[in-house]
């Protein structure tokens, strides 16, 4: 049983990294695009403004991850992102996340963090390049 598991554990932290990436990329889609609903407060943040730049990070950030793509540099500026926002937007308005409503960036934060270390998994262009990289040697 266990070696079974064991088995699919790689193809699981594919479909963790995609699952992930695909929810966080809707949070900068709804800030820039208003897609699938406007952001809180209905107003679409500036651009160049410290909000509209973490939507960039968070639309092309979960596109990259979504297909596996430069996994770990991103994954590692993505968690950072969470973290900050964690500390400078949720963490203010009371110490425990349930009720700041912080729990998203705190595991946002700790997925991606875990994909720094464990990469992006056999589904992945990382994958793919790293085998066609190895192929060649």
């Amino acid at each position: 049983m266990n070696a079974n598991l064991a088995l699919w554990a790689p193809r699981v932290l594919s479909i963790l990294r995609i699952v992930a990436a695909f929810i966080f990329l809707l949070h900068g889609t709804q800030k820039l695009f208003a897609f699938p609903g406007p952001p809180a407060g209905g107003n679409l943040p500036p651009l160049l403004s410290q909000y509209g730049i973490g939507a960039i990070m968070e639309l092309v950030g979960g596109l990259l991850l979504l297909f596996g793509l430069f996994t770990r540099p991103v994954a590692f500026l993505l968690a950072g992102e969470m973290a900050v926002a964690y500390w400078q937007f949720h963490f203010p308005r009371n110490f425990w996340p349930t009720l700041n409503g912080g729990d998203a960036a705190i595991l946002y934060c700790f997925i991606f963090l875990y994909l720094v270390f464990a990469g992006p998994g056999p589904w992945s262009v990382d994958a793919t390049r790293d085998r066609s990289t190895t192929n060649r040697i």
